[in-house]
């Protein structure tokens, strides 16, 4: 099994943080794990995006030009990823400030409405994890405890206490996430 995924959208959403999760978690399932972030300087509010392959096998190079699965979380990044996704791929995104949907009929199309479940659990901070959540129900890369492993690994330990409302920010993305119809 290897996946390899992008992930994108503006500085400030977690993009980072998400592969970096992602990654760590992947190391915690002793598998091979790839993170290549990639931003411009404006860092909050400017585009971010961040590769991860997670692997069974070696990872031969980390630069990659088409993906297993493009997780999209605004409207550049459709503009620019939508067309790296694999035919038979998955592309999953979240509708706020998306103007121009999805239009690719040859890939798997999910929307989870992150943003807005994240206001609705009280914390803006749990909107990656709610994407990743949505994302680990689709393709079950990684086991939800060692979702949990990698947040210990990836966060300062002064934000240990946040893991409980992590997690369950990951369990509501796999229960809200649906088929987008193109």
């Amino acid at each position: 099994m290897t996946e390899e995924i992008i992930i994108a959208g503006f500085g400030g959403q977690g993009v980072l943080s998400m592969g970096k999760i992602l990654a760590y978690s992947g190391v915690m399932q002793n598998q091979e794990v790839s993170w290549m972030p990639s931003y411009g300087p404006e860092m909050r509010g400017g585009t971010a995006n961040v590769t991860v392959i997670v692997s069974d096998e070696r990872i031969s190079s980390p630069i990659i030009h088409e993906f297993d699965t493009a997780i999209i979380l605004n409207q550049q990044s459709l503009d620019k990823f939508e067309k790296t996704v694999k035919p038979g791929g998955l592309l999953l995104f979240d509708p706020n400030g998306i103007t121009h949907p999805p239009k690719r009929n040859d890939i798997k199309v999910y929307v989870i409405e992150g943003a807005e479940e994240a206001a609705r659990m009280g914390n803006p901070k749990t909107f990656n994890m709610i994407i990743m959540g949505a994302f680990l129900k689709l393709k079950p890369v990684i086991k939800t405890e060692n979702v949990e492993k990698g947040l210990k690994k990836s966060l300062p330990e002064r934000h240990h206490k946040l893991i409980p409302m992590n997690l369950d920010a990951v369990r509501v993305g796999m229960e809200k996430v649906k088929e987008f119809q193109v």
